[in-house]
């Protein structure tokens, strides 16, 4: 027993050396360890990233314009295609394509020459008829001419008179004239043709005023109303509207297509719109209060649904949206958003969500331009 105790502590004085070294190696690895950590660390720290420049608008709300939107084509309120009521040979034509003319205004002849030659025989049968009126007029009172006689040679002057209105009226048929004042189509006749009946010969338009014919769904049929106010839009003339003003609406619902056709009044002093043209009308509503409207920069469009990015603590948060009507450049957003929130509008696409950003003047956020 007494040798064992002994080799027992000789053992561990052997090792005392080993154990100490390791201990030393590993206080030496272990401080190796935390020094690199803290490099690590410090390293990060010096290299993160400095908040991204963004410009943004603080979201208010507002009250704003309302309008149903709608598709469709000029009409003009006044237009005829000219055309002859009885055939004939034109022998004469009295306006050009493209002018304008006055209401009345002879356009077109036709050859009425054997209609004039029966006139001035109607004309001296009337004469006659009057002469022998007129001497009735004198004997039968005095009882020299029969009442009846001076009856005959009443109705035959009355026969006569309605002859020479006869031939007038058809002396009229062959002088096309312009039912009213307007603009002349291009000319689809020329002189000494033989026209028949009801030949276009050309189409007189007045453009002073035109119809807007239009279409909205039935669900809309509530917010219409006669008189209402609309405002025209063609690509004809980008950037300008034409007011007009509800003059029809049509009792019945398209049964194919369950339309409700609308008509308005436009009046074109200028004389610059067209009839044919198509053109978006915005039916103006009453005006919608308390609305939240953003930029429409600010607006992501993703598969997975429109979002904004709101700057909230110095930091980008993505916010899903539900977007509604466009107003010009900005666009109304339905939920999502709430007084007070500031929208990035410019510079979004630099930034991650959850990424520090800085707010600043829009031209800053933009970057140089190129």
């Amino acid at each position: 027993m007494d040798d064992t105790s002994r080799r027992l502590p000789a053992r561990a004085r052997s090792l005392l050396p080993f154990v100490l070294a390791l201990l030393i190696l590993g206080g030496i690895f272990t401080g190796i360890f935390l020094w690199r950590e803290a490099r690590r660390a410090a390293g990060a720290v010096a290299h993160a990233p400095p908040p991204v420049e963004v410009s943004a608008v603080t979201v208010a709300p507002e009250t704003v314009p309302q309008s149903l939107e709608a598709t469709g084509a000029l009409q003009a309120v006044r237009e005829v295609t000219l055309a002859p009521e009885v055939a004939g040979r034109v022998v004469a034509i009295h306006f050009e394509a493209g002018s304008s003319v006055a209401a009345g205004a002879a356009l077109v002849q036709l050859y009425d020459a054997p209609e004039r030659a029966d006139r001035a025989e109607a004309l001296s049968r009337v004469q006659f008829a009057r002469l022998q009126h007129e001497r009735s007029l004198s004997l039968a009172p005095i009882g020299a001419e029969p009442k009846q006689l001076l009856q005959q040679h009443e109705a035959e002057l009355a026969q006569t008179v309605a002859a020479v209105q006869g031939i007038d009226a058809r002396i009229a048929q062959k002088t096309i004239r312009a039912p009213f004042a307007g603009l002349i189509g291009i000319r689809r006749v020329n002189l000494g043709q033989y026209v028949n009946a009801g030949d276009p010969l050309a189409t007189l338009t007045a453009l002073d005023q035109l119809y807007v014919n239009v279409t909205v769904p039935q669900q809309d049929l509530a917010r219409l109303r006669l008189g209402g106010a609309v405002m025209v839009r063609t690509d004809a003339y980008p950037g300008r509207e034409f007011p007009a003003r509800i003059n029809a609406i049509e009792p019945r619902v398209g049964s194919d297509t369950r339309n409700v056709s609308v008509q308005a009044t436009l009046a074109n002093p200028d004389q610059i719109l067209r009839p044919g043209l198509y053109v978006t009308a915005a039916i103006v509503q009453p005006a919608r209060p308390a609305t939240i409207v953003v930029p429409a920069t600010a607006i992501q469009t993703s598969a997975s649904g429109d979002s904004v990015l709101v700057v909230r603590q110095d930091r980008a948060e993505l916010v899903p949206v539900t977007t509604g009507a466009r107003l010009g450049d900005r666009i109304v957003v339905e939920t999502g958003l709430n007084p007070g929130d500031s929208v990035i509008t410019s510079g979004q696409l630099r930034v991650q969500p959850g990424a520090p950003v800085r707010v600043v003047p829009a031209k800053v956020a933009a970057g140089p331009s190129p």
